[in-house]
């Protein structure tokens, strides 16, 4: 079901008393994490710019491994293929990007897993389908310009410039921000532009943007993430309560700056913190 609203009232979503129970179980390695009906990451207040770097799309190779390569073509066939993921790029992008380089240490072995996976602090990264569904989402070409807001490890980054050289991350944990920065210099990622702080007023220096991602939960769309959208731009975000199950949502921005949104699937992800804990 489709809903119109203007940026001038970002709505708060309430879901029906059958979807309000909730969930104080936590994930198996941090609470909650970016799982389907499940979970996932970050966001905070001082920003410092961790690093940035311009690199034209003609020039970008990403970086290449034939580390694990079994497990991650089994991981995209049985956890996310099989489940209706048919984007191709996306298929690609997840076969390629090493989901064990971005995980702690002593959880690699538990990499390709269908499941997100603890990084300390709290925060996770995501389980690889919705990692799928929320890159397929926004329909993203070689040349858009994409936002992430909760950096994490750094994987959802990772996958997203295997689609397009245009991805700037902002992670609220600076010691995150930091370790994810490093990997990315470490690895070759040499077009992603990351920085620790708040994700809640987005990133405005580098708008407007073809597609913003967020994966953390917030109990409404923050304003600023829906003005820095081009028009026709994309943004998919987990909405509703911490503990609770939320809603992954897509909202579509308008040529008039009005949006729609649609409702992709139940999830559970960690709570956007930081100036959100304010409104």
């Amino acid at each position: 079901m489709n809903l119109k609203h203007t940026l001038k009232n970002p709505f708060r979503i309430s879901f029906f008393t059958l979807f309000a129970l909730a969930w104080l179980a936590c994930s198996n390695d941090a609470g909650v994490s970016g799982e389907s009906s499940p979970d996932n990451q970050s966001t905070s207040e001082r920003s410092t710019e961790v690093k940035k770097e311009e690199t034209s799309s003609s020039s970008w190779i990403p970086p290449r491994t034939e580390e694990r390569v079994n497990e991650r073509l089994s991981m995209v066939e049985n956890q996310i293929e099989n489940r209706g993921v048919d984007d191709q790029r996306v298929l690609e992008a997840m076969r390629n990007v090493p989901r064990h380089w971005f995980v702690p240490l002593f959880r690699r072995g538990s990499a390709y897993e269908d499941r997100p996976l603890g990084i300390g602090g709290g925060q996770t990264i995501s389980q690889p389908y919705i990692v799928a569904v929320m890159t397929q989402a926004l329909e993203l070409e070689p040349g858009d310009k994409v936002l992430e807001i909760g950096t994490g490890s750094g994987y959802q980054a990772a996958v997203l410039s295997e689609l397009t050289p245009h991805v700037f991350t902002i992670e609220i944990s600076e010691r995150l921000a930091k370790e994810a920065a490093d990997l990315f210099h470490e690895k070759g990622y040499t077009v992603i532009q990351s920085k620790a702080g708040d994700g809640y007023q987005g990133w405005e220096e580098h708008a407007p943007y073809d597609a913003i991602i967020v994966t953390c939960a917030a109990p409404y769309i923050p304003p600023a993430l829906v003005e820095q959208l081009k028009p026709g731009g994309r943004l998919c975000i987990p909405v509703g309560e911490t503990f609770a199950t939320q809603q992954l949502m897509l909202i579509a921005k308008m040529e008039d700056g009005t949006t729609t949104s649609k409702n992709l699937e139940f999830v559970r992800f960690v709570p956007m913190t930081g100036e959100i804990d304010k409104q």
